[in-house]
Formats: structure tokens, sequence, C-alpha cells
């Protein structure tokens, strides 16, 4: 049986990404992943140095597939926030994942401030605003996309609204702010002014 490091590798992300959603960073347990993944614990050193190097290498492999998955455009942050916003209502355990890591780890790696900045900085280019004004438009923008699943599922429906037409009512008014976001601190684009 011959040995494949980049196969062992995902098995370990795999397993640590499962582990992490459903205990986050200080319940997870470098054992279990490396059980779950047919792995031993030292595989989890070799390949990531740590616990906190892993949980890394798995949000920012979580961030590469979600910027796949839905492209930005400085041009529409609303549809931007909304084609967000519909990735992470479909995939719960993604949302979880970063929850978990706001609750136990707030700093912001380094692979977010770069995706964060690399954002906000062609905002700022195609608005002609600052760069502190296009991380707020982003900002708001990102707690948007996230506001249903961190509090929406847990408060009762005292209309008892059918969830669809309750997540598409969210959906359109979460366009509606963000789209009133960029009016107030993006303003018309720097070409049409």
């Amino acid at each position: 049986m011959t040995y494949d490091s980049a196969a062992t590798r995902a098995r370990l992300l795999a397993a640590a990404y499962d582990e992490f959603v459903q205990v986050g960073f200080a319940g997870a347990r470098v054992g279990r992943i490396a059980d779950t993944a047919s792995a031993n614990k030292q595989a989890i050193y070799a390949y990531f140095g740590s616990k906190e190097a892993l949980f890394d290498a798995v949000l920012g492999d979580r961030l590469r597939v979600l910027a796949d998955v839905v492209p930005f455009t400085p041009a529409d942050l609303p549809g931007y926030t909304a084609a967000l916003f519909d990735e992470l209502t479909s995939d719960p355990s993604l949302q979880r994942l970063t929850q978990w890591k706001m609750l136990e780890r707030p700093e912001a790696s380094d692979q977010e401030q770069e995706a964060h900045l690399t954002k906000a900085g062609d905002l700022a280019a195609y608005y002609g605003v600052p760069l502190t004004t296009a991380m707020d438009a982003m900002m708001i923008a990102l707690a948007a996309a996230q506001s249903w699943n961190t509090t929406a599922p847990t408060i009762r429906n005292p209309r008892d609204e059918d969830a669809g037409a309750r997540l598409a009512a969210h959906r359109a008014a979460l366009v509606a702010a963000v789209t009133a976001t960029v009016g107030t601190l993006l303003g018309e684009p720097a070409g049409e002014r």
C-alpha cells in the first residue's frame, strides 16, 4: 500500500472541519480528528504544526471554497450579500464553524484580513471612497449575510408564517439594508460622478 500525503492532508482537513463544526475549537480533540481521518496525531502536527494552525487551515479552506462559490463584484454589494446569504443558509455547518470561530478566536486570521481588505479595496476603488469607509460597508454586508443563522432560527415566529416565506422576506430585507448602506456610505461609483 502506497502512502498518499495529499490524501491524508485532505482527510485531516475534512475530519477537522466536522469536529470543529460539532464542538468548536476548544472542544475539538486532535485524537478524534486523527482517528476519523484514519491517520495518527503526529500527522496533524507534521502537516499543520498545531491545533490552532489546523483550525486556521480549515477556515482558510472554507473561505476559498466560499470565494469560489460566491464571487465578489464591487458594483453589486447587495447582490453579493444575497448570494452569500443563500450559500450560508444552504450550508448551516459553515455558519456554525464561523460562529465558533467568532466565539473562541475572535481575532481575524491573516487570510480573513486579506480577504476582507481585498474586497474593501475593490469597493474603495470602484466608489472612490476611503478604505475605512469601504471596510465599514463590507462589514455591514457580511453581518447582514450572516444575520439569519445568527438569530432567526432561534426566535419563535409569532405568526407561524411559512419558513420559506419568512426566509425570502428576510433575504429581501437584507438586500434593501445593504442597498441603503451602499447609497449612504459609498454613494455613486467614481466613474458616474
